[in-house]
């Protein structure tokens, strides 16, 4: 959806929807990561709901222009994470602790889709509850299932790789660890490549089936 599409207010719902599922995206990474016995993120503020220790310039430029229907996109300011630091049987399990730290990102934001599709379907079948509030909830559940879905492309830096790497047999660390300076460049060149040939973006044909079959998880039931 281009800019001349969207009013004022539907970009600020979009841009409220990633402060707040970003927010709570990053906390996770932290807080799992300090169950597990690492406190690097704890100790540099990290384990908070307050946006601002989760804020990224560049990333939130990214935001901005996705609200404005633009092709881009936006991040929180990363959780560092040092398995060496981990505790008890994650200590000699860091491949699987690393796993549930990325892991905890996208499912934080599945999360957050169920819990406001509740009051949703609430509205929805009751006839019930502002236009502006039903507006706010729908975009709220969108962002969060585009941001569960994007993070989970098995791409550096993206979630979707450490849970790859966290899967597969150790001796595809070494292999697949070259990739890791390259994967930023990937991203961006997906975004563009399917824009400039005037098709949809590599990103959404890869992200789209998945927001699909999300969807159904978080709107069932909902006629």
């Amino acid at each position: 959806m281009g800019f001349s599409n969207r009013s004022t207010q539907d970009v600020i719902y979009i841009l409220v929807s990633f402060v707040i599922a970003i927010t709570i995206h990053e906390f996770m990474h932290a807080y799992t990561a300090y169950k597990l016995g690492d406190d690097t993120a704890k100790r540099l503020g990290r384990i908070t709901f307050n946006p601002i220790s989760h804020f990224d310039p560049i990333g939130f430029f990214g935001m901005v222009m996705i609200a404005l229907g633009y092709p881009f996109i936006g991040w929180g300011k990363p959780v560092p994470v040092q398995p060496g630091n981990f505790r008890g049987r994650w200590a000699r399990r860091r491949k699987e602790g690393m796993l549930l730290v990325a892991a905890a990102g996208p499912l934080s934001n599945i999360a957050q889709a169920i819990i406001a599709a509740v009051p949703f379907q609430i509205m929805w079948r009751e006839g019930i509850g502002s236009r502006d509030a039903m507006m706010f909830l729908q975009t709220f559940i969108s962002i969060n299932l585009l941001l569960a879905a994007f993070n989970m492309i098995p791409i550096p830096p993206l979630d979707g790789y450490k849970i790859l790497t966290g899967i597969l047999p150790s001796f595809w660390t070494p292999i697949l660890r070259p990739l890791e300076q390259y994967g930023f460049m990937i991203l961006i060149l997906f975004i563009f490549v399917g824009n400039r040939m005037g098709g949809g973006s590599v990103l959404s044909a890869m992200t789209s089936p998945v927001i699909n079959a999300l969807q159904q998880i978080v709107y069932v039931g909902l006629i």
